[in-house]
């Protein structure tokens, strides 16, 4: 693997509250990422101004509001964000069946395939443990659950999933080498964990069959965010030796 197919492979988290913010970063990190997540919160406070904004800096767009109602109100929001021009968008797959095939319907209904963004279907989120799903009433394990939901997305013709890297190898497993997996839960060897439960390295998550790496903090935070950004790509092709 090259650095610039590693760079490619890295989602900035643009956990940012307005429009003066994405111009920096986007400015600062072009072409040191593939692409930049834009989600609730800045969305909630600039709208689809916040995709634009990323786009007219030459930036491709990750919108990742992870749509939960019923079926025709998801399948519209997700055909919103496809008109947005967005690359990926997602729901969450706890969602079920019939949300998620409804919202594919529609997208694909107006979008032919290479026009089209990708769907993909959250899990379980990275924060997500066992004692968390037992509050909700869930008493399958977080594994479990999460495979389950995968192998119910890919049925309802998602794209792929949101899910740990620690799931990665078992959603591979039922769900095969075409379906998307983006993986937040990454930290690369010089961060901390911060408010993620589980996570890996970025290495370990691309050895591991993830297609994308969503990190925000590591780089943000960092004293040099572009340093960052090359140390992680670094660390995804060093693990694909």
């Amino acid at each position: 693997m090259t650095l610039e197919e590693a760079r490619k492979k890295i989602i900035y988290a643009l956990d940012v509250p307005g429009l003066d913010d994405i111009d920096r970063w986007a400015e600062t990190l072009s072409g040191k990422v593939g692409m930049f997540k834009v989600g609730k919160e800045l969305f909630t406070s600039c709208g689809p101004a916040a995709v634009k904004a990323v786009q007219r800096h030459g930036g491709q767009v990750f919108l990742d509001l992870k749509y939960h109602d019923i079926p025709n109100t998801v399948a519209s929001a997700m055909l919103a964000a496809a008109r947005l021009g967005v690359q990926i968008t997602n729901l969450h797959a706890l969602g079920g069946a019939e949300m998620m095939e409804t919202a594919v319907a529609a997208v694909h209904k107006e979008f032919n395939d290479t026009e089209r963004p990708r769907l993909l279907a959250v899990t379980i989120l990275t924060s997500s443990t066992a004692m968390t799903l037992r509050q909700v009433g869930i008493d399958h394990s977080v594994q479990d659950m999460v495979v389950r939901l995968a192998s119910l997305a890919k049925e309802a013709g998602m794209d792929g999933v949101v899910a740990s890297p620690l799931e990665i190898g078992l959603i591979r497993e039922v769900c095969g080498p075409d379906f998307l997996i983006v993986t937040p839960g990454v930290r690369p060897s010089f961060a901390s964990a911060d408010d993620q439960k589980r996570i890996m390295t970025p290495a370990e998550a691309v050895t591991s069959g993830a297609d994308y790496l969503v990190i925000g903090r590591p780089i943000a935070k960092a004293p040099d965010p572009v340093e960052a950004a090359e140390c992680i790509a670094a660390e995804i092709v060093e693990g694909a030796r």
